[in-house]
């Protein structure tokens, strides 16, 4: 029977910036191997949690409970590695205990090789012992497979044999980051929280990351806006909302479902509150000024000052409502790429991709990071030169380009410029309510673009798109720093959207939303996939199962003429090994015994106080052992060729 430990109790925590209530009476739990989500809107709260949970940030009351022994592990956004260190050595920083170890062991095998040592039996069982128990330690530890989960990690994330004596120094933004996230699941604390861990990791490190996070012994606490991944991982999602948390059992979908439902009961609850309430006060207008009815009335007043009426289930947060339109369609032929190279000056960075764009596609673009998916986005655009081939652009073809990086906003404009200066025939009453559309009202269309967040960023990047009505969409990351209410605003805009969309995303959920087509590229080859990201997966492991059954179809020799001369030989080798394993197995017996014999005598205290008859006993113990090591190996061959021929 599993024992259940709290690792993590959160009691009524609230917390205010400038006066503004952030979080109120906050109540979270996290259990061992628990994998638990915090969802919630930008600038709800999640990170400040996180923050205070981690003991990063105050609060202003409540309580945080967690055991004494819990090792508690916080890898905050867009955290990167910093160090003159080289990845191996960073990487090696975290089992520095065990590196210790192990030269004390080292240590201690030298001092027992030792005659002065070695020849005082009272010291040699001394430092025999303190080298068995250290030894156990060390073991039990993972001392001798530290190395091995180094690498196993390290590929997870990307890095390679040939990546390991780079300095850290030199890796790109994304690449510290995912250091930063490799170095935090080396050192699997207890607790292990993370936020927006799935930000600029390509699909192949994300299911690295889904695996090891689902077989984690430990607890996770994640912030993430990757709903694919939460459906993998998570088990319990707490959502913040209102400066409150309310817990859901199982995956995203299931928090969904149940949010839904609950909506549907509370907005029924609420509406009979507010007939009720309505009664009261209009019995109270109607009837206060009667003498007749005065008391009456004055005590369905103190009803309704006293009753706790319930809130909107709507609340008072708000969706960004907006659309994509089309000034005029394209011709049918949009885009064809014929064996075009991309890159930059002096160095390709991925060729012969070819494929065809045809009205209202809906094209994905995947691979692996540094393939070069938003470099032919750039190339697309005439943004970059292509590196070699040629692309044809169809007629009546208005592209409008989303750029992760932001990079067509103006840091020292405001909200309200960037849009009125490049449409100045709108009055400024219209430039306001596109603005609204996206969430900045009042005073929030004044903010310089660079003091607006990720997500502000990202919206009104969205408000110059659709004000564009181009017909086709080229979107790189277009759901990077959007909250999970945004996304699905997006997603529902561009299934209305009439055009085309090519995109680059890593939000799988996205994809499968959207896509209709999936564009797998290589260093060297694209690949058409016909469906969303799901079929995209079932083909890959199709092709995978394929794959291996042509190799091994290849590695079988079969001739319907030779089958009775193949048959025999099977045969003729099947006694042969046989035979040799009979030998062998024979042999095993007297050496077991040999080896016996010796470890009785060496137990023996008469000899164990004759130091060179010890010394000899363990030369011709060793070499029996090794005999043993070698029959053992060579039986294990043996066996395994029996089992190729004879399964």
């Amino acid at each position: 029977m599993r024992i259940i430990v709290i690792v993590l109790q959160v009691n009524q925590i609230t917390k205010s910036f400038n006066g503004e209530d952030i979080l109120t009476n906050v109540k979270l739990e996290v259990q061992d191997r628990d994998r638990v989500a915090l969802v919630g809107r930008n600038g709800a709260g999640k990170s400040t949690l996180l923050k205070i949970i981690a003991g990063e940030m105050s609060y202003d009351s409540g309580e945080i409970i967690m055991p004494k022994n819990i090792r508690l592990g916080y890898l905050e956004q867009h955290a990167g590695l910093e160090s003159k260190l080289t990845i191996w050595e960073e990487m090696k920083k975290i089992f520095s205990h065990l590196i210790n170890s192990e030269k004390e062991l080292r240590a201690l095998e030298s001092q027992m090789a030792d005659p002065v040592i070695y020849e005082d039996a009272e010291a040699y069982a001394r430092v025999a012992a303190t080298y068995d128990e250290l030894q156990l330690a060390f073991n039990e530890a993972g001392g001798y497979r530290f190395e091995s989960d180094i690498r196993s990690i390290l590929h997870g994330m990307q890095f390679f044999p040939d990546d390991y004596d780079k300095p850290v120094q030199a890796l790109s933004g994304g690449q510290k980051t995912r250091l930063a996230l490799a170095k935090m699941l080396l050192s699997k604390p207890d607790l292990l929280i993370l936020d927006e861990p799935t930000n600029h990791l390509d699909i192949q490190t994300l299911s690295f990351l889904e695996n090891y996070l689902k077989n984690y012994n430990g607890a996770v606490l994640i912030v993430s806006h990757d709903r694919y991944f939460l459906d993998q991982v998570v088990n319990f999602v707490y959502e913040v909302s209102r400066h409150n948390v309310a817990r859901y059992v199982g995956n995203y979908s299931s928090y969904l479902t149940q949010k839904a439902k609950n909506y549907e009961l509370d907005r029924k609850k609420y509406e009979k509150q507010q007939e009720e309430k309505a009664k009261l006060e209009d019995f109270v207008s109607k009837n206060l000024a009667r003498a007749s009815t005065t008391k009456m009335a004055q005590s369905r007043r103190k009803v309704i000052e006293k009753t706790d009426w319930m809130e909107s289930p709507d609340g008072d947060e708000k969706s960004a409502s907006f659309g994509f339109t089309i000034e005029r369609p394209s011709g049918n032929d949009v885009l064809r790429l014929e064996e075009i190279a991309v890159g930059y000056p002096n160095k390709t960075v991925s060729s012969n991709i070819s494929f065809s764009v045809y009205k209202q596609d809906r094209i994905a673009l995947v691979g692996p990071n540094g393939v070069g998916k938003s470099t032919l986005l750039k190339t697309i655009m005439k943004q970059l030169d292509a590196a070699g081939g040629k692309i044809q652009y169809g007629t009546n073809v208005q592209f409008g380009y989303y750029d992760q990086e932001q990079a067509a906003l103006t840091g020292n404009k405001t909200a309200l410029q960037e849009l009125w200066d490049e449409w100045p025939l709108m009055n400024e009453r219209d430039v306001r309510t596109v603005l609204g559309r996206f969430l900045f009202t009042g005073d929030d269309v004044q903010k310089t673009v660079s003091t607006l967040s990720g997500g502000e960023k990202a919206r009104l990047a969205l408000a110059k798109l659709m004000l564009l009505k181009a017909n086709t969409l080229v979107l790189d990351e277009p759901t990077n720093h959007l909250d999970l209410d945004s996304k699905e605003v997006l997603e529902n805009a561009l299934l209305d959207f009439p055009g085309t969309i090519i995109f680059v995303s890593h939000d799988r959920y996205f994809i499968n939303r959207i896509a209709t087509k999936v564009i797998e590229l290589a260093s060297d080859d694209a690949t058409l996939f016909l469906g969303d990201y799901d079929y995209y997966l079932e083909k890959k492991e199709e092709m995978e199962e394929l794959a291996l059954e042509n190799t091994v179809v290849e590695n079988t020799v079969v001739t319907k003429v030779n089958t009775s001369t193949i048959d025999k030989e099977a045969k003729k080798k099947e006694r042969q090994l046989r035979r040799q394993l009979e030998e062998l197995e024979s042999k095993i017996p007297t050496i077991d015994a040999e080896i016996a014999t010796i470890e009785e005598k060496l137990c023996d205290p008469a000899i164990f106080q004759d130091h060179e008859a010890v010394q000899q006993l363990q030369r011709e113990l060793d070499e029996w052992k090794e005999k043993q090591d070698e029959l053992s190996n060579e039986w294990l061959e043996l066996q395994e060729q029996l089992e190729e021929i004879a399964p």
